[in-house]
């Protein structure tokens, strides 16, 4: 079979919040087959546990925020797509502030904390949403399609009014090695008129040009530029795969987007679910895998996580 996993030891990180300016403090914990992922909220010496599934989304303006009762976990996505590239499909995660800490904007110091950390494989069978028939969501100029596949792709398309993204697109197929290369590194961007007034309404206090890509009216304001030419669609990329990580599954199937967001997103991981004759789960063997990666069997088959510990 394929194992579900979880992380080999704990680990602990601290960073700033995006939009409370925050120092908060998060420990990454291993948990037991079948635990998913779970947010556990201190404040004021109280614990909140958070599921981390869709029907505890409860925002997607500028984030997606989970909640339960009063409490909220906001900015949840870029750690979301780092567990779900690895394969990690079980962790308790204690976090003392309102927000996932930003980091620098982008996934990869939760990729090298994992990598660093490393993978441990628990005894129960990994389940795979494997879908069969295509489904489609369309909200305005906004796309979402996701089709059958061996494999989970993401192919995403954007287009802005701005001569310093215009129109970008980019096509990977998911999996541990490609995350932590074209996806991880990819930080989140906005423009400068949005950046202040964030600021003037008590938002975005922890952001700055350490955590984001700030653009103004014709040129990137970050001293160091770009870290790819296309980072603005490969940062999308990134957010869907944490967003359609709250179907609790691993997915076998190739999402396309066109101007997609967190809203659209959470939209479609309903949609999905509401959806059960267009999916399926599956379970493979070990020698399921490795015929489907000769091209031997058409089975749905998911790539193996390398970086175990």
């Amino acid at each position: 079979m394929i194992n579900q996993c979880t992380i080999a030891k704990p680990v602990l990180f601290s960073g700033v919040g995006l939009h409370s300016g925050q120092r908060i403090n998060t420990m990454l914990r291993p948990a037991e087959s079948d635990s998913g992922i779970v947010f556990h909220q201190t404040i004021n010496e109280q614990t909140v546990s958070i599921r981390a599934n869709a029907e505890n989304v409860v925002d997607t303006r500028m984030a997606t925020v989970l909640g339960e009762g009063e409490a909220k976990i906001s900015t949840v996505e870029h750690l979301l797509a780092t567990l779900y590239a690895f394969g990690i499909d079980n962790l308790h995660i204690d976090i003392d502030g309102p927000e996932v800490p930003i980091m620098d904007g982008s996934a990869a110091p939760f990729a090298e904390i994992i990598r660093k950390t490393g993978i441990k494989r628990l005894n129960s069978s990994k389940k795979y949403l494997a879908i069969r028939k295509p489904i489609t969501l369309i909200e305005g100029e906004k796309r979402l399609t996701i089709i059958p596949s061996r494999f989970f792709r993401v192919t995403s398309d954007i287009a802005f009014d701005h001569p310093c993204i215009s129109l970008q697109q980019h096509a990977v197929k998911v999996t541990p090695e490609s995350f932590f290369k074209e996806i991880a590194p990819a930080r989140t961007f906005g423009f400068l008129k949005e950046y202040e007034y964030l600021k003037a309404n008590n938002l975005a206090q922890g952001g700055s040009l350490e955590n984001a890509i700030v653009i103004g009216e014709d040129r990137i304001l970050n001293p160091g530029g770009l870290r790819f030419a296309d980072e603005f669609v490969r940062h999308k990329t990134l957010d869907a795969i944490g967003d359609f990580s709250l179907l609790g599954y691993p997915v076998l199937g190739h999402i396309k987007a066109y101007k997609a967001g967190h809203q659209i997103n959470h939209q479609m991981v309903t949609q999905i679910l509401n959806s059960p004759e267009c999916w399926k789960l599956v379970e493979f063997t070990e020698e399921d895998l490795r015929m489907a990666l000769q091209d031997r069997t058409p089975a749905y088959i998911a790539e193996p996580v390398p970086f175990e510990a």
